[in-house]
């Protein structure tokens, strides 16, 4: 299950990257991967989409909001639970990439959303498009991909209109699959993946792992709440469809992880990692029965003054 704790108004922790919604991937893994990625975090975290959505409706009561922005949108989870909650609502979903934005077209309109959700392909580091009034914005683990969140941050506050809200989700502790023994191997074969991908991610997205109350702050926005929500997927993780889609999950990440950081592992590691992704074989990932999907994203509120 997905628990939630309330905290005050400053970020803390660290963030680190997964399932980013802002659809281009610093280490060039396939699209299609991505697309894969992103829908298996919706599936899989539904009740954290959920819990954290309904937050952000509820900060929203009462004011009228009837544009909404959902920001690095992706293949349009945060885009169709925007919708959803906010009944009569316009939801522009912007994205970089046009496939994950093809199939956000193709929900919406298979769940009668269509008239309502507006895709646009957009590249926000080159500038921010005519998108008009804004009431509500929605930036799921896509700020750290800009290469300059300050001003894009600055971009939404100048669209917003007075009173409206910004929600910004990013990772508190980063999503881990894995028991610490294995099996075979070395234990301890996801930490040193963290810590490989963290290096890594240090250098290509530096705002990774920034408090992002502070940010809000520095761009003009009043903060105004912040929540941790955790996750906490133990196995076996729920009903059977839920434990193949988390095995699914994890073997996505992990694949992605192998085209883009592999040889940045030891030789065990890659051994290893070879084996948890090798279909069909006695160590095969997603057949796994001892996955716990936990780690936790924080989500910060804001207004425009």
């Amino acid at each position: 299950m997905t628990n939630t704790h309330a905290h005050g108004h400053h970020a803390h922790g660290h963030h680190d990257y997964a399932a980013g919604h802002h659809s281009h991937d610093a280490h060039g893994a396939d699209g299609e991967g991505m697309t894969d990625l992103l829908e298996l975090d919706g599936e899989v975290l539904a009740d954290y989409w959920s819990t954290a959505l309904d937050w952000v409706r509820d900060a929203a009561a009462g004011t009228g909001a009837g544009r909404l922005l959902d920001l690095g949108a992706g293949t349009g989870t945060g885009a169709i639970g925007l919708a959803r909650r906010f009944p009569g609502a316009e939801v522009i979903a912007v994205d970089v990439e046009p496939g994950s934005l093809a199939l956000l077209r193709d929900k919406a309109a298979g769940l009668g959303l269509g008239e309502r959700v507006r895709a646009v392909a957009a590249n926000l580091d080159e500038g921010w498009p005519d998108l008009g009034v804004l009431d509500v914005t929605w930036a799921s683990m896509s700020l750290h991909h800009m290469a300059d969140p300050g001003r894009v941050l600055g971009d939404v506050l100048a669209a917003t209109r007075p009173g409206g809200l910004i929600a910004v989700a990013e990772f508190a502790e980063q999503l881990r699959f894995l028991p610490d023994d294995l099996g075979f191997g070395r234990p301890g074969f996801e930490d040193r993946v963290a810590s490989v991908r963290a290096a890594a991610h240090a250098e290509v997205m530096p705002t990774l792992g920034s408090e992002w109350a502070p940010r809000l702050a520095d761009a003009g926005w009043e903060v105004t709440g912040e929540r941790e929500f955790v996750i906490d997927l133990r196995p076996p993780a729920g009903s059977r469809s839920q434990a193949a889609n988390a095995g699914e999950y994890a073997r996505v990440w992990f694949d992605r992880l192998s085209r883009g950081l592999a040889e940045q592992l030891d030789d065990d590691d890659q051994a290893t990692l070879a084996a948890l992704l090798d279909r069909g074989g006695p160590r095969f990932l997603r057949d796994r029965d001892d996955l716990w999907l936990h780690g936790s994203r924080t989500v910060t509120l804001a207004r425009r003054p």
